[in-house]
């Protein structure tokens, strides 16, 4: 007893509040809300903003980001990678992955603002850029990111309530995005403008934020499933974890992996590309006319941001009943189809704000069971594989999973600035002589990147998500885990 109380995982300040078996509200809404939400919080401004940033406040090279993007996915990937395997060897009586989202109120925050402190010019602007970028990106982000995905799967064995954890992180995780893309534009066009201390000083006040929520975080979870893997939630656990190698085996031999993944692919880099376009869509290809001025692109950004994320609030209520009764496999193929339409109805639009919003609208309505549900999804795969191994997949399942959601940004933010540099986008054009300075294949580029790309990948992952069958058998399949744990 003397040896659990001295030790670290165990103190005031670094022990868990969580002591019930069963995942209540407080759990909810601090470990798997209000905390992602703070955490997550720079990346989705950075999602919405900081192409934008880099292009038309910093003036960076367009050739010099895309090389910049495309090799940092490298890093990011391994990085993801090697932070999988860590929090798989990490054997604590706080568990594998709570470690890491405590080292992350640190790391997360402080690497979120270095971008925006940028005190050198010329070549040796870029060297500083490129090293924050990475920091963030490669480094800080990675740690959390991937501890954060693996704490749905190994909070409990019930399925019903992993999906109610998964769809509140990933309520997070949209809530970000939301305050990404429809606060920061407005602050940004009539604030913050090319003030690099007044964009130094909102991104210091940011992190701040996030540092005080990720330690919320890690104070209010639990990770029931590693306790009972690990063996005795009150010591250290013992023995060697599962080989990397072991791991590999157990998740390439298994079709249902391989379709989530590349159901999860086609979802999260189109949603990437899309995100990263959306500013230069309602700057150059939207009519912003409807508020009676040229340069409310800022406003007609938060105008369809808010138009996506009124419907997925209100789908985040029903989605949870929806695919207990249903089934995650019915409920979100449905919705990629409805959010094909949305998209068919926003392209057909012709760059008019109102037939646009409405099809942004009904886009985001049908991807809400995806986005809420895809931890839970890979959470039964995870079960599911352990029920053929007899072995956890989570660290690299996860890593990988981590990989793709980080990596789709730079990659997709890449691709498109090469796209742009292609067509001859002009970065010291005037917002207002944009319908002039723009050419028809720069508008085409970015209507491709805002409407076409997603649209078609959605139609795409619904054939692919009507194949994921293991629900049925899921139960019987976990009480026979249970069975062999004794």
């Amino acid at each position: 007893m003397e040896k659990t109380k001295q030790n670290f995982w165990n103190t005031p300040l670094t022990k868990t509040r969580i002591q019930k078996e069963e995942v209540r509200l407080p759990e909810m809404l601090l470990g798997y809300l209000l905390g992602p939400f703070g955490a997550l919080l720079s990346s989705g401004i950075y999602t919405a903003i900081l192409q934008n940033y880099f292009t038309d406040v910093l003036k960076l090279d367009l050739a010099f980001l895309t090389t910049l993007q495309l090799v940092s996915t490298v890093l990011i990937v391994a990085a993801n990678l090697i932070v999988g395997q860590l929090i798989e060897r990490t054997r604590t009586l706080a568990g594998k992955a709570r470690p890491w989202i405590l080292l992350s109120a640190l790391t997360l925050s402080v690497a979120s603002v270095l971008m925006f402190l940028v005190p050198f010019e010329g070549t040796a602007k870029m060297v500083w850029i490129a090293l924050a970028y990475n920091l963030f990106y490669a480094v800080a982000y990675p740690i959390y990111n991937t501890a954060n995905a693996t704490l749905v799967p190994v909070s409990t064995r019930d399925s019903k309530k992993r999906g109610t954890l998964a769809s509140l992180t990933n309520i997070a995780g949209l809530g970000v995005m939301g305050a990404g893309s429809m606060v920061f534009p407005i602050l940004v066009s009539f604030a913050l403008k090319e003030n690099q201390n007044l964009w130094f000083l909102t991104m210091l006040a940011i992190a701040i934020f996030s540092a005080l929520t990720i330690y919320l975080q890690f104070c209010f979870t639990r990770e029931r499933v590693t306790e009972e893997t690990f063996g005795n939630a009150g010591e250290e656990a013992k023995g060697p974890a599962v080989s990397v190698s072991a791991q590999f085996q157990a998740v390439v031999s298994e079709k249902m992996w391989w379709l989530v993944m590349a159901f999860y692919l086609g979802f999260q880099w189109t949603g990437a590309m899309k995100n990263g376009s959306m500013t230069y869509f309602c700057k150059w290809v939207l009519d912003n006319s409807f508020f009676g001025n040229a340069d409310a692109w800022g406003a007609s950004q938060s105008l369809l941001s808010i138009m996506g994320a009124v419907p997925m609030a209100v789908a985040a209520v029903a989605i949870v009943p929806l695919c207990n009764r249903f089934s995650k496999r019915i409920v979100t193929m449905a919705g990629m189809l409805l959010g094909a339409l949305g998209g068919a109805i926003a392209i057909l639009g012709n760059g008019q704000i109102v037939p646009v919003a409405i099809g942004v609208a009904l886009k985001c309505l049908g991807s809400a069971p995806a986005c809420y549900m895809i931890l839970a999804i890979l959470a039964d795969v995870i079960d599911h594989i352990e029920y053929k191994n007899g072995i956890r997949t989570d660290g690299l399942t996860m890593s990988i999973y981590s990989s793709i959601m980080v990596a789709g940004t730079p990659i997709c933010n890449a691709v498109f600035s090469g796209l742009l540099n292609w067509s001859g986008y002009d970065q010291a054009a005037d917002v207002a002589l944009g319908t002039a300075a723009q050419t028809e294949t720069v508008k085409a580029v970015i209507s491709g990147s805002y409407l076409w790309a997603e649209t078609i990948a959605y139609l795409i992952c619904a054939g692919l998500i009507f194949f994921f069958t293991i629900e049925k058998d899921l139960p019987k399949e976990q009480e026979a885990i249970a069975k062999r744990k004794g």
